[in-house]
């Protein structure tokens, strides 16, 4: 299709967080544009790249990183956070709708840069030297980060350290990946596809990069290589000992933000189930006040989670099993002794789960989730089952990006016969 040369006004932001242009031949998307902007882009069909802005719009800003628009991390940062906010919501807003659903969604909970507790990072040589980022948008070629105004402190202070561990622990070929996760007792490092072994001297000189950078454990595939501090978060009154590369809530706020809406929620239930449960983010503040059983396939992280039992003290009685619960959910007989269910799976969501639950008679289900399509439908499978749905909200801990949370809330509305 030949380009042409086009000029359209946004109107507003696509589900991918590009700019839409609505034109006589159809909507024109536009990376990194705003709604209001008048725009003059190079037209390939439907898509356009940006040549011009001619006049901003009032939701245009000044983004805060060097490397926006070249690095994929960020999508939005020229984007006012009210234009944000409502792009975000009405993300999950159309997500019901097309599973039919008009619920009532509450006002979005927004984090602040700089609070980004856990990233996933690239690392690869090259004839330049090490390159140390995340990918470009769409693309397998990395950028070398300066800076990063979504990562707290403790993480973005830390770049050049954690390149320099890389160019030590890289095969001469192959794109190695960093988890790196700021914790109460300092930043986690766990890397994979490093190269396949290390002489004695190496692993002397790779402790010494951890411990220049000021890493409390650096691990290789899972296991531990240099340590001066176990990991742990803190949730509820239990303080958990995190596995090496372990899944976290990505912002601490946003978290906090998430344990105050199921909690409340969950209300007087006295027995709850808490599916996905990971490291117990949600099990130990609901077990201040209720009996609680987790589940979860994860068995490192299970095991964390038990261990954090044993030494804690307030809470109420704490039970949690290794479970897939796409395979194995639990059982309608199962789910009948709670009074409530939370559940937080990842982006593919819980629909084996839901079924079960939408054929149980458990009161209260609370679903969390960082993929609203899947929400909805796990949603729509409950409706159906007799549930009605009291809230959803929206919760962006996934800044500048086109990913959003959320937290719904359903009760049920009628037994089935």
């Amino acid at each position: 299709m030949n380009n042409s040369i086009a000029d359209a006004v946004i109107t507003r932001l696509g589900t991918h967080g590009d700019g839409i242009a609505d034109t006589p031949s159809g909507p024109l998307y536009v990376p990194f544009t705003a709604p209001g902007d008048h725009i003059r882009c190079t037209r390939a069909g439907a898509r356009g790249l940006l040549t011009e802005i001619v006049t901003p719009g009032p939701e245009r800003i000044a983004p805060l990183c060097r490397h926006f628009t070249v690095c994929g991390g960020c999508l939005t940062q020229h984007v006012s956070a009210a234009a944000q906010a409502l792009w975000k919501t009405a993300l999950v807003r159309t997500a019901l709708s097309q599973h039919g659903i008009e619920g009532p969604i509450a006002d979005i909970i927004a984090a602040a840069p700089h609070s980004r507790r856990r990233a996933v990072f690239a690392a690869r040589r090259t004839n330049a030297g090490v390159v140390f980022g995340f990918h470009e948008p769409a693309g397998h070629v990395i950028v070398d980060l300066a800076e990063c105004p979504i990562l707290v402190p403790a993480i973005a202070s830390r770049l050049d350290g954690l390149r320099a561990l890389a160019g030590a622990l890289l095969s001469r070929s192959g794109e190695a990946r960093f988890t790196v996760a700021d914790t109460d007792t300092g930043v986690d490092v766990d890397v994979a596809d490093t190269k396949p072994s290390f002489s004695v001297e190496e692993r002397s000189a790779i402790a010494g990069l951890a411990r220049a950078a000021a890493i409390v454990r650096l691990s290789i595939a899972g296991v531990p290589v240099f340590e001066t501090a176990e990991p742990s978060l803190t949730f509820g009154r239990a303080r958990v000992a995190l596995p090496p590369g372990v899944f976290l809530q990505a912002v601490p706020s946003a978290e906090a933000a998430m344990t105050a809406l199921i909690v409340k929620a969950c209300g007087k239930a006295k027995r709850i189930a808490d599916l996905f449960s990971g490291i117990g983010t949600f099990t130990f503040p609901l077990a201040a006040r209720a009996e609680v059983s987790a589940f979860d396939s994860d068995k490192p992280a299970i095991e964390a989670l038990l261990a954090a039992v044993k030494h804690s003290s307030g809470i109420k009685p704490v039970t949690a099993r290794v479970r897939d619960l796409y395979s194995d959910p639990l059982s309608v007989r199962e789910l009948s002794g709670f009074d409530a269910v939370v559940f937080d799976p990842p982006r593919a969501g819980a629909g084996a789960q839901a079924e079960r639950l939408a054929k149980a008679q458990v009161p209260v289900v609370v679903a969390v989730s960082c993929a609203p399509g899947t929400l909805a439908r796990d949603v729509r499978t409950l409706i159906d089952g007799g549930y009605v749905l009291d809230s959803v909200t929206p919760v962006d801990q996934f800044l500048f990006s086109p990913h959003v949370e959320a937290v719904a809330v359903l009760t049920r509305l009628r037994k089935r016969r």
